[in-house]
């Protein structure tokens, strides 16, 4: 019974051979938690001052990882990183005030 956290590749997007495994897990919320820290890195790497949800957006759908989960007799996990990044984006660049 196993969480398998795969990563594919943004930059080679629809290539499976960029396709890597990053770890197993036992427990669905440690292994979207890695997820989560995968997208956040890149984003945090990313970002600029100044720069726009959508241009954010763009970087990753572009150049950053995409984190999934693989259920191996256990519960299927629903995790989009696209959807956390597009959600990411709007917070980290959302306008003060």
């Amino acid at each position: 019974m196993a969480y398998v956290l795969m990563i594919d590749d943004n930059f080679h997007h629809g290539d499976t051979s960029e396709r890597y495994r990053y770890g197993e897990f036992v427990d669905a919320g440690a292994a979207v938690e890695h997820c989560r820290r995968i997208v956040d890195e890149y984003l945090q790497s990313a970002y600029k001052q100044g720069m726009s949800a959508s241009d954010l957006w763009e970087s990753y759908t572009m150049f950053g990882d995409d984190p999934f989960i693989l259920n191996v007799d256990v519960a299927p996990v629903n995790f989009s990183a696209w959807d956390y990044a597009q959600e990411r984006c709007a917070q980290m660049c959302r306008e003060p005030g």
